[in-house]
């Protein structure tokens, strides 16, 4: 069963999710969740971790179940990690328990915010090396134009380039309101 309540941040990493998340649910009156954080505290070790010692498919597999027990939560804000929506299970998971938000920004913003963080893989190269912001942002193209698809079928996209941290909650916390009322309202 839908639940309008139940909000799922998208985008790419550097897009806001984690900062703006738990701030949405304070304005909304919901809880916030980090996909990632809870998969991790159930695995009982890093996703770093997960990777490298049982592989991705563990690491989807741990996914979805974690995605299946939020997803019969009402007012709940959750950040999902950036591969979450590849996953075909996952996504129509998502689309069918909850209201799916992408946040949307341009490549030279995400690699501008992404510039300095270490521990992100697609900032390194083959062999463990720091990437020019040229070649980030290339990365970050390319990764988007795949994802793209995914994230325009979300019920709400909002662009945080170049907004304040406080505007961008309070314009999502609008459109995520008016559109919980939208919707239960046409139900």
């Amino acid at each position: 069963m839908k639940h309008h309540s139940l909000i799922f941040l998208t985008g790419f990493s550097g897009s806001g999710k984690s900062t703006i998340g738990p701030l949405l649910a304070n304005s909304l009156g919901f809880e916030f969740i980090d996909l990632d954080r809870e998969i991790e505290l159930a695995a009982g070790k890093s996703i770093n971790r997960i990777f490298a010692e049982d592989g991705e498919a563990a690491f989807r597999e741990l996914e979805l179940r974690t995605l299946e027990r939020i997803g019969s939560q009402k007012e709940m804000v959750v950040s999902l990690g950036g591969g979450v929506l590849e996953n075909d299970r996952c996504f129509e998971l998502i689309r069918r328990t909850g209201t799916l938000v992408y946040m949307k920004s341009s490549p030279e913003i995400l690699s501008l915010r992404l510039q300095h963080k270490t521990d992100r893989p697609l900032l390194k190269g083959p062999n463990g090396e720091k990437l020019s912001r040229e070649q980030v942002e290339q990365r970050i193209s390319e990764i988007l134009e795949k994802r793209e698809p995914r994230y325009q079928k979300a019920d709400l996209i909002i662009v945080t380039d170049s907004k304040k941290i406080g505007s961008t909650v309070e314009e999502m916390t609008r459109k995520i309101e008016r559109h919980i009322r939208r919707v239960e309202r046409d139900s």
